[in-house]
């Protein structure tokens, strides 16, 4: 759970509240190409049968490839050649000051900009994430925009959906989200753009991002950007969503325990303790299950009475200081992708179908919901808002989840029953316990996967959209 989750309006649903139902166009889009995860039908009940899928209202799209990096509009930056081929700061094409809202310190930085080509949505949307993958070394931080073209031909500002960096030492500025962005036809909440009356009909038809690298002037170290991309959605407004029939079930992934409930009351300034580490918990489980860990001098700051000091480390290496909190969606992804060869991304599934294809390629799943004690037999908590780890399916089809909100690392694993984890991870409308109509996360969900991910994994991972 995060005690953060009331500061946030992450989702198109609490802003299209007085929709009420899908709207005209959310349905009309259901026909479009589809883009990322969406269900399989309640009759594709074998393993390794073909299921045929109804179209997305998700569209994912990324820029990684050499291919990707050469059609872009390159203004100081050079490719970075390599396995993982990326973007660098090459050449500075200008110079500008900077002063950081946290820590009051003006620095003067040089910079030069990456600027995607034109991503027409298949799916016009009501919202936007981005996510990225980065190498930032000391003293370099990069900084994430984006800009759309309305269905109605407007054009959105440029909107920042982040300042980055991995370190938070003297010579790093502290990364932050930004608030009050808007121009009164959409706007950014954290990590997220919104369209703020979706009931109008009105959509984001197109985006382009750019990304901007900063380093000290006259230095010789950049950053190194590996993958940029955003995810747009336009889904109805439900309480309700679709059952999908158990498939490929029957098999646990073997995931690291973590609890971030033994690291209350530590280091508080990371968004008061581990009562609101969800993110970074759930984050820290699936870094371990790739092989990848921070080393004990990166862990050397954390006091040695602590018990899972990871934990602790990545708390506060996602930590928003804007947010105040370690629940910045984008944040987590960017902090996966620090470790050797792995890559994080946000985006959205439509089922535990999607989900069962992922745990039977290898690959676990993040996910983010909200929910009242009542409606999620088993966890003995409700949440405004909160990140798990789907590890397994049982033979039934229910979920094996490493829950972190849980007393201690032992009992981290839970059994919840399908039907209920499906209905609050999916649903983007739901009643808090004074029956006020709140807002649901969709089926968000991470996904941390290696630079080179095996076959069936690769596969798995471009059906849904993910390459």
């Amino acid at each position: 759970m995060t005690s953060s989750a009331p500061r946030r309006t992450v989702l198109a649903a609490a802003l299209a509240a007085a929709a009420g139902v899908a709207t005209p166009s959310a349905q009309a889009v259901a026909s479009r190409r589809p883009a990322a995860g969406t269900a399989a039908p309640a009759t594709a009940t074998t393993p390794d049968a073909p299921a045929r899928r109804s179209k997305s209202l998700v569209d994912y799209h990324a820029w990684t490839t050499t291919a990707d990096w050469t059609k872009g509009h390159a203004k100081g930056t050079a490719l970075a050649p390599g396995a993982r081929p990326g973007i660098r700061l090459a050449r500075p094409a200008g110079t500008s000051d900077y002063k950081d809202p946290h820590t009051g310190k003006t620095t003067s930085w040089e910079y030069a900009t990456w600027t995607s080509p034109v991503h027409r949505l298949g799916v016009p949307a009501t919202e936007i994430v981005a996510s990225w993958n980065a190498h930032t070394p000391p003293g370099t931080w990069i900084a994430v925009a984006l800009r759309g073209t309305y269905s109605d031909g407007g054009r959105t500002p440029w909107y920042v959906m982040g300042r980055w960096t991995s370190g938070d030492g003297d010579s790093d500025i502290r990364r932050t989200s930004v608030d009050d962005q808007k121009d009164g036809k959409s706007s950014i909440s954290t990590d997220t753009f919104a369209i703020d009356t979706p009931a109008s009909g009105l959509r984001l038809a197109s985006y382009e991002l750019r990304v901007t690298l900063y380093r000290k002037p006259g230095g010789t170290l950049t950053p190194t950007v590996w993958r940029l991309g955003a995810m747009g959605s336009d889904l109805p407004d439900r309480f309700e969503v679709p059952a999908s029939a158990p498939g490929r079930v029957g098999r646990e992934l073997v995931v690291p325990r973590y609890s971030q409930e033994i690291h209350k009351g530590q280091y508080p300034e990371y968004d008061n303790g581990g009562e609101a580490w969800c993110s970074p918990t759930s984050s820290q489980m699936i870094l371990e299950y790739w092989g990848r860990k921070p080393t004990q001098q990166q862990l050397s700051w954390v006091n040695p009475d602590f018990a899972d000091p990871q934990v602790c480390h990545a708390a506060r290496y996602t930590f928003d200081y804007q947010y105040e909190g370690c629940g910045n969606w984008p944040f987590n992804a960017a902090y996966a992708a620090t470790y050797r060869d792995l890559q994080g991304v946000v985006t959205r599934l439509s089922s535990l179908t999607d989900v069962e294809r992922l745990i039977h390629a290898g690959i676990p799943v993040i996910t983010s919901q909200s929910f009242l004690k009542t409606e999620l037999d088993g966890a003995g908590y409700g949440t405004a808002g909160h990140l798990m780890t789907v590890v397994g399916f049982t033979e039934d089809g229910d979920i094996i989840a490493n829950d972190p909100a849980s007393p201690d690392n032992a009992a981290v694993r839970r059994v919840y029953k399908r039907r209920q984890f499906e209905n609050i991870w999916l649903r983007t409308k739901r009643h808090d316990a004074n029956g006020q109509v709140r807002s649901g996360s969709g089926g968000v969900c991470y996904l941390y996967f290696p630079a080179k991910p095996a076959p069936t994994q690769h596969r798995v991972l471009a059906e849904l959209g993910i390459r």
